[in-house]
């Protein structure tokens, strides 16, 4: 090979090694990749409660209202018959005596009145007779006398019939929403009167399973607003007199009944009471929120929070379960701090 080749071919070379060196600084250089941020675990925050020592009670606590212990209950006993008028509202004041309710007496006032005028004659030809002196006319004006008087009495019971009236003094806390011309049977309740001076607290439940603790002579917080009363339970579902009215024996079975010394003069029937009886109430023990204490297949036990942030799984027993709190009776020690669901 010539030297000028040579030197043709070196110069080439030098050319195209130094378009590629070119070539690839024209490239952007690749970036190194980032290293992932460094996240600290976060530090589940748990609601916790220190056990410490106290007074539990259980208790049942609700809304009672003022019921009257003397009712009557006004119904129609002989015979019904259509609505002439009620003459009555709820809360109206009464009498013993008081018309209450008037039925459709269909002529009966006509024909009672001709009988009055019947029966006054009747004596008018008795007192003649008499004073005429013929004995068997005075025995005959008698007994006419007699017979008006007695068919006076009989539709006198049957006009009287088509009223109901009080039988005593009293309240009026209930009328059947009735209006003229419906129907009522015999023994219908109408009308019933509460005596407004004898009153007591009705508390009702939901069940009746709820106050089976209860006993008669249980002592009973009344709250009337800002006036508290010591009361006591006087009637329970088990100590309830027996009625064959089934309306009365549900009320019984979920109602506590309870006496009041003396009601405030500005409470009436039908006021509402806050009522608090307790069952059973312990001091000095030890007690948590009743959110404390976890059940599971059989177990009973709490979680506890030791060290900062270790926790650990305790088997307790319990005493008496509070509206809010629960009585530790073993497992747990005072200070002791409970992780709360």
């Amino acid at each position: 090979m010539s030297h000028k080749l040579k030197q043709m071919l070196g110069l080439s070379l030098a050319i195209m090694i130094g378009a590629s060196l070119t070539g690839c600084s024209l490239l952007p250089a690749e970036e190194a990749p980032l290293k992932p941020p460094l996240v600290k675990p976060a530090q589940e925050n748990y609601r916790t409660v220190t056990v410490e020592k106290g007074t539990i009670s259980q208790e049942i606590n609700g809304s009672g209202s003022l019921e009257s212990t003397q009712t009557e209950v006004a119904q129609f006993t002989g015979q019904g018959g259509r609505i002439a008028k009620m003459l009555v509202a709820s809360g109206d004041q009464v009498k013993k005596g008081d018309v209450l309710v008037q039925l459709n007496v269909d002529g009966l006032d006509i024909q009672l009145k001709e009988q009055e005028l019947a029966t006054a004659k009747a004596k008018l030809a008795y007192k003649q007779a008499k004073l005429a002196g013929d004995a068997d006319a005075i025995h005959i004006a008698e007994l006419q006398m007699d017979i008006e008087e007695l068919k006076l009495e009989r539709l006198s019971a049957t006009f009287n019939s088509k009223q109901l009236v009080a039988g005593m003094n009293g309240q009026v806390t209930f009328v059947e929403d009735l209006e003229e011309g419906d129907f009522v049977e015999p023994y219908q309740t109408l009308v019933i009167i509460s005596d407004p001076s004898r009153l007591r607290v009705a508390l009702r439940v939901e069940t009746g399973a709820e106050i089976g603790g209860v006993d008669v002579g249980f002592p009973a917080l009344v709250k009337f607003g800002s006036a508290e009363l010591a009361g006591k339970v006087v009637q329970t579902p088990s100590s309830a007199p027996v009625t064959m009215n089934e309306q009365l024996q549900d009320r019984y079975s979920k109602t506590l009944y309870i006496d009041v010394p003396k009601v405030p003069a500005d409470a009436s029937i039908g006021a509402f009471a806050d009522v608090k009886i307790i069952l059973q109430q312990r001091d000095d023990v030890l007690k948590i929120p009743r959110s404390g204490v976890r059940n599971f297949l059989g177990r009973t036990f709490v979680r506890t929070l030791e060290d900062g942030n270790k926790i650990r799984e305790i088997d307790v027993e319990t005493g008496i379960k509070g509206s809010t709190e629960i009585e530790i009776t073993k497992g747990l020690e005072e200070g002791a701090v409970v992780v709360l669901q």
